[in-house]
């Protein structure tokens, strides 16, 4: 009976099962067997986006790829969305709705669930964590989200996202690095392990000094792992970091926000140096090429 009163419903339309369901807050609410589990065409125009997206970065070369696809073959797999009064808001899926409407289509496939705030962003934090191409703050700062703002332990939030405590920890004490290491991380300067070498040490100038050290040598997890080792048994004497001319200094805060990256200047002592630009795709690329012409 189930089944027939749902199919029923989306025989009548989305408009009737919208009218239908506008108090339908809970699975335990009247007619939520309507909309639990149903899979329909949605009008784009009715979906707004997750407010609690932790992903703010989309690459815009993957999207164009991704509309290409939907252009051939359409949607594969449905996006998930939530019922909120008279529209629906994002769960999962927000790359295939974006390229949906690059490619001018009006309707989406969607599965419908409900859910509650706290459910809206925590389904949003670990759908997010399973993606291949989140750098490690990224990862780390939606475990903190997890744990701060969904009240997880370590223990409970390491079967959620399906990953070993020891996992899951490491990931959080990357935030204990000083925010310019961070940044680092995120702009791809360095990798997780050269980071997880870095907490060994606590001093933030002698991090610092390492990570300045990493980049102008282009040291090796192994090779920092080594010079953290020797730094802390005293083998070898407190790293001098080199400090940056007062005209450099002055000009890097308004270089990073014109370009959009953090921008790594080094320069030896006769004044000649090299400037470091990151870009995460040919997208980005191609707008910091625009920027310097």
């Amino acid at each position: 009976m189930a089944k027939a009163s749902k199919k029923q419903a989306l025989g009548r339309g989305l408009s009737a099962l919208l009218k239908d369901t506008t108090e339908v807050h809970s699975v335990s609410d009247k007619n939520a067997d309507k909309v639990v589990g149903s899979i329909i065409e949605i009008d784009l125009g009715l979906i707004e986006v997750n407010p609690y997206q932790p992903r703010t970065y989309f690459d815009e070369e993957a999207l164009r790829e991704l509309a290409s696809s939907i252009r051939e073959l359409g949607v594969i797999q449905p996006i998930t969305v939530r019922k909120v009064e008279n529209s629906f808001q994002l769960v999962s899926g927000e790359r295939r709705f974006r390229a949906s409407k690059l490619v001018g289509n009006k309707t989406i496939p969607a599965y419908i669930r409900i859910a509650n705030d706290q459910e809206m962003l925590e389904m949003a934090l670990v759908e997010n964590i399973q993606r291949k191409n989140l750098d490690p703050i990224e990862v780390a700062l939606s475990y903190q989200r997890l744990i701060e703002e969904i009240q997880l332990t370590q223990e409970e939030l390491s079967t959620r996202v399906g990953k070993k405590r020891s996992t899951v920890t490491n990931y959080l004490r990357l935030l204990k690095l000083d925010p310019i290491i961070q940044t680092g991380m995120r702009d791809g300067f360095l990798s997780m392990g050269h980071g997880r070498a870095l907490i060994n040490v606590e001093n933030s100038e002698d991090q610092l000094n390492i990570y300045e050290r990493i980049l102008r040598e282009k040291l090796s997890v192994r090779q920092t792992e080594e010079l953290v080792k020797q730094l802390k048994t005293g083998t070898v004497s407190k790293i001098k970091r080199k400090v940056l001319p007062k005209y450099i200094k002055d000009s890097l805060s308004e270089m990073n926000a014109y370009i959009g990256h953090k921008v790594e200047v080094s320069v030896n002592s006769k004044g000649k140096g090299k400037i470091s630009i990151p870009f995460h795709s040919q997208e980005d690329f191609e707008r910091i090429k625009k920027l310097l012409q």
